[in-house]
């Protein structure tokens, strides 16, 4: 038997690399962004992070200690373009100098993007001011985000949130319900409501609730998918995921 030695040829250029970090528990994000990355020229890596229930500042700091580690074991020794922590109020409770300094640990060359600096950048680019915040959070949590917001220079004009306590039972919301509660949403002097929680399911009903609002609606995997498309110059042509996927 001959046996012949074939040097392998590798590719010259790859596609854009994104991973993304999602909580073990969390049931959306994932196909949030494959909904709206399938068709593009992107490759796309998820590590899932342990996070403690019930959802607390405390549990979501230590949830954070482990992103190095995480992000280490997406393509271990390979460059990434952008790494996404996807956890709005893991983010805010930890910090995002934290965040990105722990993925920049393991992923030097990265960009970083987190669902509430997604949010803020996204808010800005809008020009709005005003807005009306709907989280799934217990009322402390709940407050936590509020405030955030408003040391972000955001008036908000109304809140209303659902107080689970778990983040596994965020992502078994019914999704119709879900319309039916925003869709009520009092939004007297909001110039846009956002939906915060990267496990609950409003990516697929966003066109719908503002064609019913008359106004724009935001939500953590909106804006995050939104950044990260803009960290690795992809984000044209998306429809039918919001208004925002309008502005570059």
């Amino acid at each position: 038997m001959n046996s012949t030695k074939i040097d392998p040829k590798y590719i010259s250029k790859s596609n854009p690399r994104v991973g993304l970090i999602a909580l073990a528990s969390d049931f959306m994000i994932e196909r949030d962004f494959i909904n709206v990355i399938k068709d593009r020229e992107i490759d796309f890596f998820v590590n899932r992070i342990e996070c403690y229930n019930p959802l607390t500042r405390e549990n979501l700091i230590k949830m954070s200690n482990k992103v190095t580690e995480v992000a280490k074991d997406i393509l271990p020794d390979q460059d990434i373009d952008c790494v996404v922590y996807g956890c709005t109020s893991g983010t805010i409770a930890a910090g995002y100098n934290s965040i990105e300094q722990k993925v920049k640990a393991a992923k030097p060359m990265a960009d970083v993007t987190t669902p509430s600096t997604a949010a803020i950048k996204a808010l800005k680019k809008l020009n709005i001011n005003k807005i009306s915040l709907f989280t799934p959070y217990s009322k402390k949590l709940n407050d936590e985000v509020l405030e955030y917001f408003k040391t972000e220079g955001f008036e908000i004009t109304s809140n209303s949130y659902f107080d689970i306590e778990a983040d596994y039972d965020i992502g078994k919301v019914d999704q119709d319900y879900l319309y039916e509660v925003l869709s009520k949403i009092d939004l007297n002097g909001a110039e846009a409501l956002f939906v915060s929680c990267t496990a609950l399911p409003v990516l697929p009903i966003i066109d719908k609730l503002e064609k019913k609002l008359n106004t724009i609606v935001l939500s953590s995997n909106q804006a995050l998918i939104w950044d990260t498309l803009v960290k690795i110059n992809k984000n044209n042509s998306v429809e039918g995921f919001g208004k925002l996927f309008e502005v570059n």
